[in-house]
C-alpha cells in the first residue's frame, strides 16, 4: 500500500511562512465534515516554524524547522482513542474525527510532539490533516508543498520499502525517533537545527599586514582520535559541523608548510566561532 510522506529540507527553508499561511487560508472559517472543523483564527499553528541561531559573529547561521503533525505509523493519539476518534487511513494519513473527538481534550496530551491543539469554540482537538480532503479530490500534493517557493517541502506517495530506501540514500531523519512513533514526516539537513559546529579563521602577518591564510590544513580531534580534516577557504575560514551539543573538548590542529602550526583546545557546549587564530 502506498502511503503519503512529507520531506522537509531544513537547509532550504527561509521562514517565508507560505506553508503556515496556506494552511490558515485552507482551514480558517472552512468546515470539512469528516476531516476537520474550522480552525480558530488565532492561537493555532498547525504548521509551526521553529528557529535556531548557531555560532556568533562573524560566523553565524540560522535554521528554520517547520513542525506539524507527523502522521505516525504507530501514533500515540490513535492508541489513546479506543473509540475511533483518531484513526489512521490506509494511505498513512492520521485524522481526528471532528465529530467523535468533541469534548475529548485528552487527545491533545497524547501527542508527544505537541502537534495537536484544542479548539475552545468547537470543543474539539485539531491538527494538520495533510490536506486529506484535497488529496481525496485528486490533488497531487498538500498546499504547504504546493506553495513552498524554495522547494523545501515535497510530498511523496510511495510504499514503505521505497520510502526507506529514499531515506537512506538522502540521509533523511525524523524528529525524536526515541518516541517510537514512526513518523512519516522526514527531514533533510536536520543537523542544521539539532547539532553544533566549531568554526574559526586563520591569519598570518605578511610584510606588516594581517592577511587571511587560504589552504591551511585544519584537523579536528578528540581524545587522541582524528575525526575530520579540511583546508581553510580564501577567507581563511574553517568549519566543522554535525557535532553533538555538550560533547566535551575537541582539539583543533592548524598547520601550513610556510607558517608552522598551532593547536587549540575547544570545549563544545553550543556552536561556537573560536575567533582568529594566527600562525607565525
Amino acid at each position: 500500500m502506498k502511503k503519503w510522506n512529507l520531506v522537509i529540507d531544513v537547509a532550504k527553508c527561509n521562514n517565508c511562512n507560505n506553508c503556515f499561511l496556506a494552511d490558515k487560508d485552507e482551514h480558517v472559517d472552512n468546515d470539512y465534515p469528516g476531516y476537520a472543523a474550522p480552525q480558530p483564527r488565532h492561537g493555532h499553528r498547525w504548521i509551526d516554524i521553529m528557529r535556531r541561531e548557531r555560532g556568533r559573529a562573524p560566523m553565524v547561521d540560522i535554521a528554520y524547522l517547520p513542525t506539524l503533525c507527523n502522521h505516525c505509523d504507530d501514533a500515540p493519539c490513535v492508541k489513546a482513542s479506543l473509540d475511533g476518534a483518531v484513526y489512521q487511513r490506509p494511505d498513512g494519513i492520521v485524522i481526528i474525527d471532528p465529530q467523535k473527538a468533541v469534548g475529548k481534550r485528552e487527545i491533545v496530551a497524547s501527542c508527544p510532539y505537541g502537534a495537536i491543539g484544542w479548539n475552545e469554540e468547537k470543543n474539539v482537538a485539531q491538527k494538520w490533516i495533510f490536506d486529506a480532503h484535497l488529496l481525496d479530490q485528486g490533488w497531487k500534493e498538500p498546499r504547504c508543498a504546493q506553495v513552498c517557493p524554495t522547494g523545501a517541502m515535497r510530498s511523496l506517495k510511495v510504499g514503505d520499502s521505497e520510502m526507506g530506501k529514499l531515506a537512506a540514500s538522502e540521509a533523511l531523519e525524523v524528529l525524536h525517533p526515541e518516541f517510537g512513533a514512526k513518523p512519516r514526516i522526514y527531514y533533510k539537513n536536520l543537523y542544521r537545527f539539532t547539532q553544533c559546529f566549531i568554526g574559526g579563521s586563520v591569519a598570518v602577518e605578511r610584510n606588516g599586514v594581517i592577511d587571511c591564510l587560504e589552504g591551511a590544513r585544519v584537523t579536528l580531534g578528540k581524545t587522541g582520535a582524528r575525526l575530520a580534516e579540511l583546508k581553510t577557504d580564501n577567507y581563511g575560514d574553517f568549519k566543522f559541523d554535525k557535532l553533538d551539543k555538550d560533547s566535551g573538548s575537541y582539539t583543533i590542529g592548524i598547520s601550513h608548510p610556510d607558517y608552522g602550526n598551532k593547536t587549540v583546545e575547544v570545549p563544545l557546549g553550543e556552536s561556537q566561532y573560536v575567533g582568529v587564530i594566527y600562525l607565525r
